[in-house]
């Protein structure tokens, strides 16, 4: 394995911890729709919630890759869990700590580290989804601050959140460029969480919508320089997208080995329905698609660490990996029959969590777009420099 001993080393710590800790609890919390104080304290006491804090705040400082392996243990258990953590690390800590001020990196970091502050993100909204240059949550200037008005939709982890990023447009008319992002305390007055959202899968996590109704913020809120909103929150994603490519990755390995593990016990017409071609061969397509996603994910974790590009390969791994996700997902179900509709053996969880990778911080749609337009990118490049060698290829 390219990516090393000390990174298998935490791998067995964290999937030793899942399995004890987490695993119970994500059956719970799917029956509940809750994410359990205790976890969340657990998850805090090994500082799960900032695996990205730099270490000057007193954080772990882990590296993307090592990072990508807790979220995939956690997900291969619960992905209530992974999702959670995953949202508070490369949503929350990630921008803060790239685009924050040295103020605002003090404010916030430490309480992460020590505590476990959750930050959440807020950027979807009811009319700017996939297109999220269509942001309509306006801050106007009031006197030295700003005053915000607007809503954003599905957001994850807010109830759980001691601080908040949002985006608004502070220069209307000017698309993109008019973004900017701010960064909040969550008892800020105005600002609100809406109930909690009943969901499909990932019924643990907990998902609702933001409220600001005048509510007013310093100058010293914005978060990076004004206008630069669009901006941040394309390279939030980029990063963001390991995290889900991770997370699917983690629901499809629980997946598989569940159903590998069911297929040598079962027993139909006298023998393992492992022993049977049909059984063999989804077990062997799980197992080459799951190994090739983790290549994906981990090799996007390592140029992003190499502070390398990496948007296209964060985009492939996301997008592989989701679908991987839920063709794992569904062929474990298969292999447990009629026992896989049921939520004894957690793949009927696993097939509904998964879905949310093909639609968090990009759907696949999307995610072939980003890629088509690096590729084509690419492409020009190339014939810009050897324009005669593109003419002989053509």
């Amino acid at each position: 394995m390219w990516w090393g001993t000390k990174v298998e080393d935490y791998r067995r710590e964290i999937r030793d911890f899942a399995e004890r800790v987490v695993a119970p609890a994500g059956d719970r919390m799917d029956e509940s729709g809750l994410f359990e104080p205790e976890l969340l304290g657990e998850l805090r006491r090994r500082q799960l919630l900032c695996l990205l804090c730099p270490v000057e705040y007193g954080g772990p400082g882990y590296d993307t890759l090592t990072y990508a392996v807790a979220v995939e243990e956690l997900s291969r258990v619960c992905g209530s869990t992974g999702i959670t953590v995953a949202a508070a690390n490369s949503l929350g800590v990630y921008p803060v700590a790239l685009f924050g001020t040295p103020a605002q990196r003090e404010a916030v970091l430490p309480g992460t580290a020590s505590h476990g502050h959750i930050i959440s993100f807020g950027l979807t909204e009811p009319d700017a989804g996939s297109d999220a240059g269509g942001t309509k949550t306006t801050a106007v200037r009031d006197g030295d601050g700003w005053l915000i008005n607007g809503s954003k939709c599905f957001i994850t982890n807010p109830h759980l959140a001691e601080w908040i990023i949002a985006t608004a447009v502070t220069r209307p008319g000017q698309g993109a460029r008019g973004i900017s992002s701010f960064l909040f305390h969550k008892d800020t007055p105005g600002f609100s969480v809406g109930k909690k959202e009943n969901k499909m899968g990932l019924r643990g996590s907990d998902t609702a919508t933001l409220h600001f109704d005048s509510m007013r913020l310093p100058p010293d809120a914005l978060l990076g320089p004004e206008g630069e909103g669009f901006k941040q929150f394309m390279k939030t994603l980029d990063g963001g997208r390991i995290s889900i490519g991770a997370m699917a990755l983690g629901l499809a390995q629980g997946a598989y080995e569940i159903a590998a593990r069911y297929a040598r016990t079962r027993r139909q017409f006298g023998q393992p329905i492992a022993d049977f071609q049909a059984v063999q061969w989804k077990l062997a397509d799980m197992g080459t698609q799951i190994e090739a996603a983790r290549h994906l994910v981990y090799h996007s974790a390592y140029l992003k660490d190499r502070g390398e590009p990496f948007a296209k390969q964060s985009a492939m791994a996301k997008l592989y990996a989701s679908e991987v996700g839920r063709f794992c997902t569904y062929q474990a179900i298969q292999v447990l029959g009629g026992a896989g509709y049921m939520s004894a053996h957690r793949v009927e969880r696993h097939f509904r969590d998964v879905k949310l990778c093909e639609i968090g911080e990009g759907t696949s749609e999307i995610q072939r777009i980003v890629i088509a337009r690096h590729i084509l990118r690419e492409f020009e490049v190339a014939v810009e420099a050897a324009p005669h060698a593109a003419r002989v290829s053509a």
